[in-house]
């Protein structure tokens, strides 16, 4: 039996991003354990009906969060890496955290979990927690005295926004000066990738949560801004003319104008 039997179309979409990337970009991104599943899963169906633009997009919310990450660890030192919606990430291989530093807790639904052990293993300072994020008894499995990072990459967006704010409220509650990093994208943004995934024929994983911007997050949900940072900046310094000139045009909009995408850090 393939190790990718059973697994849901959605985990697929990130990680043919982080594969693309890796091979034609790998001066601004390499994702080698992503490259090594490149022959077992359906890339080739998957990658035909993306553009490079939303390949890009793809693989920047994880270059960015990854900096991030690794920021919080260099200041902290031993601490928890939780990643809620975790799918078929593969952070923790790209991170390589230090023995005795960090231990990464990845968290999603058990059949996702399932599939992931199967896939991916499960590695030294590594915890698959089984559950519903909304569901805060897997928080329970966590060392709440360690400072303590989230990351909700490509997760929010499936959900309203009461569901979102009501999230990291308690996110919050759970975890003294708990610190989080998720993706946002405007209306407008929202409405885009809408079409982009219906085109990939994926019918049943339309996107809801939109965010004006960081600010009006964290009021809304009683925790302090740290960065909003946007998606394709480095991006767009590193690989200039090699990409596309849609491509190009693009991220500037996403970027600078109206129709943007950010990552938001939010501490509690």
């Amino acid at each position: 039996m393939s190790r990718f039997e059973g697994v849901a179309d959605t985990l697929y979409i990130p990680l043919t991003a982080r594969i693309y990337v890796s091979e034609h970009f790998p001066e601004y991104f390499r994702d080698d354990k992503a490259l090594s599943l490149k022959n077992e899963m359906p890339y080739e169906e998957i990658a035909s009906k993306s553009s490079e633009y939303f390949q890009m997009a793809g693989a920047c919310r994880f270059y960015n969060t990854d900096r991030m990450v690794k920021a919080f660890i260099g200041q902290h030192g031993k601490c928890n890496i939780v990643n809620v919606g975790c799918g078929l990430e593969t952070a923790y291989f790209r991170i390589k955290p230090d023995p005795g530093k960090a231990v990464f807790y990845e968290m999603d639904l058990p059949e996702v979990i399932e599939a992931r052990r199967r896939i991916l293993g499960e590695s030294e300072n590594e915890i698959l927690i089984p559950g519903d994020m909304f569901d805060f008894t897997w928080a329970e499995c966590i060392d709440k005295s360690l400072p303590t990072l989230v990351t909700v990459i490509g997760v929010f967006q499936y959900f309203e926004e009461d569901k979102v704010i009501g999230f990291l409220k308690q996110l919050k509650n759970s975890f003294p000066g708990v610190e989080a990093i998720f993706d946002a994208m405007t209306g407008k943004a929202i409405k885009y990738a809408n079409d982009y995934i219906k085109k990939t024929g994926n019918h049943d994983a339309e996107l809801h949560f939109s965010a004006d911007n960081g600010q009006s997050v964290a009021a809304k949900c009683g925790m302090e801004l740290v960065e909003e940072r946007p998606f394709f900046g480095d991006a767009r310094k590193q690989l200039k003319r090699k990409l596309k000139l849609y491509t190009r045009i693009a991220m500037k909009v996403v970027d600078e104008g109206g129709r943007r995408g950010f990552l938001t850090h939010l501490r509690g």
